[in-house]
């Protein structure tokens, strides 16, 4: 059973798919693949942003504060992430962007996984 177990370094394979370890891109038969949820480990140095406004986004999103300063954008209100286990929890449709105050290191756990949804 040793082809569903996979062992690994967040840092290192989230340097080899933008961030994502887990979700439906990763191939079939690989232990990480998921249509039902996307798992993301994203380091982003001080002043690293989203500038642009994510709209019509489709899944709920939990993203958790690691180490560093993240400063969430969301409709009419603004959340600093500022302590190791700080989190922020949004829902469907609903719009953000983000901006790395420090640097830091975020866990994103995105629901569902959607095959060929994009946000740019």
């Amino acid at each position: 059973m040793s082809d569903q177990v996979y062992v690994g370094n967040a840092g290192a394979d989230a340097a080899l798919d933008r961030g994502w370890l887990l979700g439906h891109f990763k191939p079939p038969g690989d232990p990480r693949h998921s249509e039902d949820v996307e798992i993301k480990w994203g380091v982003h140095e001080a002043g690293e942003e989203r500038a642009a406004w994510v709209e019509g986004e489709v899944r709920t999103a939990l993203l958790v504060l690691i180490d560093g300063r993240f400063r969430v954008e969301l409709p009419g209100r603004s959340v600093l992430l500022a302590e190791p286990g700080d989190y922020v929890v949004w829902g469907k449709g609903v719009g953000h962007s983000w901006r790395a105050e420090a640097p830091s290191t975020v866990l994103t756990v995105r629901w569902p996984s959607v095959p060929g949804y994009r946000v740019g």
